[in-house]
């Protein structure tokens, strides 16, 4: 299969040096360039992102940078393919290369070097036995992203809630496994912060969506395509205000009932991080979480014993903080009467992110 050129990746890097020591210091330089393409990556494409990596477990920031930019690929791909036969393509084409890279001989690829630095290192640390989790949920995100390949509505805010699952909440339980940790109260408090995270993800592109795209450019290199406007706001919320998809393109945030339809899916993003703070106060002071777990029993949620839940809350606290940066677009979304298109990126988010682990709230 034909493999486009790498911009800004690892296309460039010399061959490894034969020797051992030759080959050694080869080997870490292109980790360490793997490493930093990603970090750059996250800093230039996803602000919040980068201002969480810095207070997620040290050991486990290798594996978030790599699925934070594995991410941004899946996410990109619709606007940067010509045709759904090539999108399937690189679809799989990552599915190949995920495969390879836990089975130890990863492809030269920033993500997958990366990865596999981070597995290592897992192995070292005694977690070898999270790399089914890993694997498991690595691979439901990108057999999501596969299924949601071209811009069509959500058909009920279910499935929306749905779609943030697996693959907000399902990025979080990957990286959760990376520490290693298997909590049922973590990965329940991670189930609802990535269903909020996601539903502000797609009100977040509202704006991007809904316009003519411009050239945008993959983090693998690869350059937009044409594509037409899209909203994909749940069709039964849409139904409910009498909003339709044409008055958006033409009339953007005065189409009738466009606020009234972005109010009802951001507060059920809202009501996913209320659950979870609730959740979060009452298992810091030694108490039940409050509800049962949805997903209990599932694959990769089956849980054999109990654990320390407030120690576990405390290890994992930096995966939870993606609960501040979905707060604080709901904040600014509010203030501007649910106009995506009036929210800017304000100062506050990251002394919002500090004063969380500070006070360890959410």
């Amino acid at each position: 299969m034909h493999r486009p050129t790498i911009r800004h990746g690892l296309g460039r890097l010399a061959k490894p040096a034969l020797g051992g020591r030759l080959l050694a210091t080869s080997a870490e330089a292109e980790i360490a360039q793997a490493k930093a393409y990603c970090v750059a990556q996250i800093a230039k494409t996803d602000r919040s992102a980068f201002l969480i990596r810095q207070f997620v477990p040290r050991p486990v920031q290798d594996v978030y940078d790599a699925l934070r930019v594995l991410n941004l690929e899946l996410v990109r791909l619709p606007e940067t393919v010509s045709n759904p036969t090539i999108g399937a393509m690189r679809i799989q084409f990552w599915r190949d290369s995920i495969d390879k890279t836990f089975a130890g001989t990863p492809p030269r690829e920033p993500v997958c070097l990366l990865l596999r630095q981070a597995l290592d290192d897992l192995e070292r640390r005694g977690g070898a036995s999270s790399f089914k989790s890993l694997k498991f949920w690595i691979s439901r995100v990108i057999k999501t992203r596969e299924r949601h390949m071209t811009d069509r509505p959500f058909p009920s805010l279910a499935a929306l809630e749905e779609h943030a699952e697996n693959t907000y909440s399902t990025l979080m339980y990957a990286t959760l496994a990376a520490i290693p940790m298997r909590s049922m109260e973590v990965d329940h408090l991670a189930s609802h912060i990535g269903k909020a995270a996601g539903i502000v993800a797609l009100l977040r592109g509202i704006p991007i969506l809904a316009a003519p795209n411009a050239p945008t450019t993959s983090p693998s290199g690869l350059g937009s395509t044409r594509r037409d406007p899209a909203i994909l706001l749940p069709l039964d919320v849409m139904g409910e205000t009498g909003l339709t998809e044409e008055s958006v393109f033409r009339q953007g945030p005065q189409a009738p009932g466009f606020q009234d339809a972005v109010f009802k899916v951001a507060t059920r993003a809202n009501d996913h991080l209320i659950t979870a703070r609730e959740m979060l106060k009452n298992l810091q002071a030694g108490q039940h979480a409050g509800h049962d777990f949805e997903h209990e029993g599932e694959m990769e949620h089956v849980y054999e014993e109990e654990t320390d839940a407030a120690r576990d809350v405390r290890r994992g606290f930096g995966v939870l903080l993606e609960a501040v940066p979905a707060q604080d677009y709901l904040i600014e979304l509010e203030k501007r009467d649910f106009d995506p298109w009036a929210v800017r990126a304000g100062w506050k988010l990251p002394w919002r992110i500090w004063r969380a682990v500070r006070q360890q709230r959410i």
